[in-house]
């Protein structure tokens, strides 16, 4: 039994590598991007460390060429779905037992697998499958999946060393246990982090999982969960499910055994994951803990001291980057009168510049959006504003989805503060904005403050800062991530702990120890040198 005690200091972030032509990672990327476009592979389960075929499969297909597969994967029943809850039970003996270095030592080894080794794997995985540009896979799948890994045991090494004052006669300690039973996580398509982040927090404190993956994300993910296994994580610890939500949700949450939830997806989903456990609350060995980060309708908000070239870039990038799918894409802004015709004016030369197509092609910007669901849902919100007689499109517009699902940037202005794309999340390259009198500023914030029912992300500009510090408390609780002179997007791990509240979810903080306190049970050990020997007090002797 090792007895050191262990300080891991925080970690230098992951650097991003540039990928500029002729470099050896863009070379290296480059001829995994063509081994990966060349072979079909068949992805399994993976339930107590084995791989189960089903026969019963879907294939995954790139969403900027929708005729190319990718793969074939196998869909769980509710066979392999009792399997992984069982593996998880049997795992969790042991793992929640192990030094808690040892479990530290295995996400460490992965961080530094996918640092290196699997580097580019997991980008051209992440470009193909979900369509994301290098820029965009390198800052996710690579550097922002390697600093969940590092920065959490960190973050665990400063919780384990939290412990309470001992007074004489007496040695108080604080344990800080696994939950009692498994977790069920729920990755999203958008994040290839987010899908390790949510399995490997839980882990690292402890506990075992089952994963429900998304389906428009298998590939990338089937890549985590090998990297997870060379990294050393035992049979069972992680066990990896594709299929149907509602199927994998429902067992899941009917286990006596469900010992939490950890979620990034749609808010109706998590709403229905919450419903359900209020169901079963009476059947659970411990209230599970629930943590969730769901949606957004992320603002930007522009005082008229601001500079609207700057204003015009955050914009642009904030809102279209990965094609607005991030929970924190910036989807409505308020603008002055006085800086609209100047603002508009911007947005059009940057969309004259930019480039939309396949992410083989690096010139490109935009890529496709992730299935057609997604690009049906999103038309439907230009369609309407197309025809709305208090909305006008003013950039953009067009779609196509015959090879890929490729969408515009797009630009509403609506005269009305309540438009429907002002209050809905997209998840999509749409931005509406409305137009404010500047001597209605007060009003106009009032309006940001009340509109949406999320709570996610938000950012201010101006040049004067004592009235952008006026705004900011006035938003105070509507953004649980807030930037000033900044686009409301592309948190960084150790450096801005995401999450946010009200509609937006639990505001667990992911990339900070709020996040990794949620997936530990502390016990409190009072241990008494010499127990009294009288009942009575001092003065009755």
């Amino acid at each position: 039994m090792k007895n050191a005690i262990f300080s891991f200091p925080l970690p230098k972030n992951e650097p991003v590598k540039s990928y500029l032509t002729g470099s050896p990672e863009r070379t290296a990327l480059d001829a995994e991007l063509a081994r990966q476009s060349s072979a079909v592979i068949d992805i399994p389960l993976i339930i107590g460390g084995k791989e189960i075929r089903t026969g019963n499969t879907g294939t995954v297909v790139m969403p900027h060429n929708h005729k190319h597969i990718l793969a074939t994967y196998h869909k769980a029943g509710e066979k392999e779905i009792k399997m992984a809850i069982e593996a998880a039970l049997e795992a969790h003996k042991q793992w929640s037992d192990l030094e808690w270095t040892v479990r530290a030592s295995i996400l460490l080894k992965a961080a530094d697998l996918l640092a290196g080794k699997y580097r580019t794997a997991i980008n051209a995985a992440t470009m193909l499958g979900q369509s994301k540009n290098i820029y965009q896979a390198e800052i996710d799948s690579a550097c922002e999946t390697i600093d969940f890994l590092r920065y959490n045991v960190a973050f665990a090494s400063k919780i384990y060393m939290f412990q309470p004052k001992s007074a004489p006669g007496q040695i108080n300690s604080v344990e800080y246990r696994a939950l009692e039973g498994f977790v069920f996580c729920v990755s999203p398509f958008n994040f290839t982090s987010i899908a390790s982040n949510l399995n490997m927090s839980p882990v690292l404190m402890g506990n075992t999982t089952v994963w429900k993956t998304a389906t428009t994300s298998i590939l990338s993910n089937y890549y985590l969960m090998k990297i997870f296994m060379e990294a050393g994580l035992p049979a069972g610890v992680v066990n990896f499910l594709c299929g149907s939500g509602a199927l994998i949700g429902k067992h899941c949450i009917e286990s006596p055994r469900l010992a939490g939830i950890h979620f990034t997806g749609s808010c109706n989903t998590f709403n229905t994951l919450w419903k359900q456990a209020g169901e079963h609350l009476s059947e659970y060995r411990a209230y599970p803990r629930l943590a969730g980060e769901t949606g957004g309708k992320d603002f930007i908000f522009v005082h008229p001291s601001a500079d609207v070239k700057e204003v015009s870039i955050a914009a642009y990038c904030g809102a279209f980057e990965y094609q607005g799918q991030k929970c924190s894409a910036a989807s409505r802004m308020y603008v002055p009168a006085s800086l609209w015709p100047g603002f508009l004016g911007e947005m059009k030369g940057i969309a004259s510049q930019v480039k939309m197509g396949d992410v083989n092609d690096p010139g490109n910007f935009i890529n496709a959006v992730i299935d057609e669901a997604s690009f049906n849902n999103i038309v439907s919100y230009i369609e309407y504003a197309r025809q709305a007689p208090d909305a006008e499109i003013v950039l953009g517009g067009k779609y196509d989805k015959t090879i890929g699902y490729f969408i515009e940037p797009t630009v509403i202005r609506t005269t009305n503060p309540h438009f429907k794309s002002m209050e809905e999340e997209i998840f999509g390259p749409v931005l509406t904005v409305y137009v404010y009198e500047d001597q209605d500023l007060e009003k106009a914030v009032e309006l940001c403050e009340n509109t949406s029912p999320y709570g996610l992300t938000g950012a201010v500009f101006g040049r004067d800062r004592v009235a952008v510090d006026k705004i900011s408390n006035t938003l105070r609780y509507a953004a649980g991530n807030f930037y000033i002179n900044d686009k409301p997007t592309g948190a960084v791990v150790g450096m801005q702990p995401f999450g946010g509240s009200r509609s937006s979810g639990t505001n667990d903080k992911a990339g900070g120890e709020f996040n990794l306190i949620r997936w530990a049970i502390p016990r409190t050990v009072k241990e008494t040198l010499v127990p009294s020997a009288d009942y009575r007090y001092d003065y009755m002797k």
